[in-house]
């Protein structure tokens, strides 16, 4: 899970997209959670919650300029009618109990119409629960375990699932790279990994594959021997890590120093460039599942990452950032058209979302309120991560 004024070149493309969002609505009138205060000249406050220290803090970072850029574009484009959004940031350390902590805050003192984030699922969740029962609309960045949206009809996601993208790594796995005899690593305090890892199991093994052996660690270890050593007396031919990047890359090092010589396969918590330092030549040449890509070569994605480092000096890190301003666009895009600006009119919009052009694909919102698009394989290399093949959105029923 990782990676976002501009009016120049092709970067007025996007600016053009989302002035798109703009057109005539009423404002005030409660119909839900939340209504906005004031007159028709004040800001329309939302919020975003993210990992801006911790461990995900390169996936959070990101998350936020993402959003930030797209209220950015959204404001110098004229706003809505002439009114302006304001984006309202709380850090919550990557940890669960600050994510519910800063969304209480969000919502009670800053009286936000909307939550963005966040991009951990085990964060996530804490925060949804406090969004339903407030009645304020909540849009998940990066948080891609299948139940979070099935706490209530008030949350969203901008992300693929993980009924997906572990459905769609299986069947790379099994036709794309010939794997029959799949060993797992799993984070076990991680309900990501473990819900990731639970996907890929049944999936793999609905395809006609065998799951030989899985091993369990906790994040923050850094000693993976032991639970590599049980692996390869299993023979596997390849290995599936559905942790963070932050120990992907030691397991990686240690699998290569252990000669277990198999090819390995994870999901989007490998996006990050550390990756690359910490896995050493242990992760060359592994697969896993994303969002997007920077170098894709598509309109949506040059316009984007231009804007990006014209804004921050840089390309976006991760996925995270594209996923944040994708988030940020669903949401700008539902509060113009919303009946009534108030947290159950723009939450009656964006269910309806159809078909809306985000830097990570076309973005529907689907009856379960999750986003249907493709997911993209990248393969680490020397230096970057490089696209594979795109896997079209498709439902696994495991």
């Amino acid at each position: 899970m990782f990676h976002r004024t501009r009016f120049s070149g092709g970067a007025l493309l996007a600016a053009a997209a989302l002035a798109g969002i703009l057109g005539c609505n009423p404002t005030g009138g409660s119909n839900g959670g939340k209504t906005a205060n004031g007159g028709s000249e004040d800001p329309i406050k939302i919020g975003l919650i993210a990992s801006l220290n911790g461990e995900l803090k390169p996936w959070g970072e990101d998350s936020m300029r993402g959003a930030q850029l797209a209220v950015k574009e959204f404001n110098d484009a004229g706003g809505l009618n002439g009114r302006k959004v304001e984006l309202i940031v709380e850090d919550t350390a990557s940890r669960p109990e600050q994510g519910k902590t800063a969304t209480e805050k969000l919502l009670n003192e800053d009286q936000v119409l909307a939550v963005l984030g966040e991009v951990a699922s085990g964060i996530t969740q804490p925060a949804a629960e406090v969004c339903q029962a407030a009645g304020v609309p909540i849009i998940a960045i990066g948080a891609t375990r299948v139940d979070i949206t099935e706490i209530g009809e008030y949350v969203f996601r901008a992300c693929f699932t993980d009924n997906f993208q572990g459905a769609a790594m299986a069947k790379f796995a099994y036709e794309d790279l010939g794997l029959r005899r799949v060993a797992m690593l799993t984070d076990k305090k991680q309900p990501y990994s473990t819900g990731l890892s639970d996907i890929f199991r049944k999936a793999f093994e609905s395809f006609g594959g065998t799951i030989v052996a899985e091993e369990f660690y906790e994040g923050g270890n850094i000693d993976f021997q032991a639970q590599l050593t049980n692996i390869k007396a299993k023979n596997p031919d390849g290995l599936f890590c559905s942790g963070y990047f932050n120990e992907v890359g030691p397991i990686a090092r240690q699998r290569e120093a252990l000669g277990l010589n198999v090819k390995m396969v994870g999901g989007d918590g490998w996006d990050s460039r550390e990756l690359i330092q910490s896995g050493g030549t242990g992760i060359i040449g592994g697969f896993f599942c994303n969002h997007y890509h920077n170098s894709e070569d598509r309109d949506e994605v040059r316009n984007f990452v231009e804007a990006f480092k014209k804004e921050y000096g840089n390309e976006p890190a991760t996925a995270m950032g594209a996923l944040g301003y994708d988030a940020a666009t669903i949401l700008l895009d539902a509060i113009k058209r919303a009946e009534k600006i108030d947290s159950k009119s723009i939450r009656d919009a964006i269910s309806t979302t159809k078909d809306l052009k985000g830097v990570s694909g076309s973005l529907s919102i689907g009856p379960d309120r999750n986003a249907q698009k493709p997911a993209l394989v990248l393969e680490v290399k020397k230096d970057d991560f490089e696209p594979y093949k795109q896997v079209p959105f498709f439902v696994f029923e495991g």
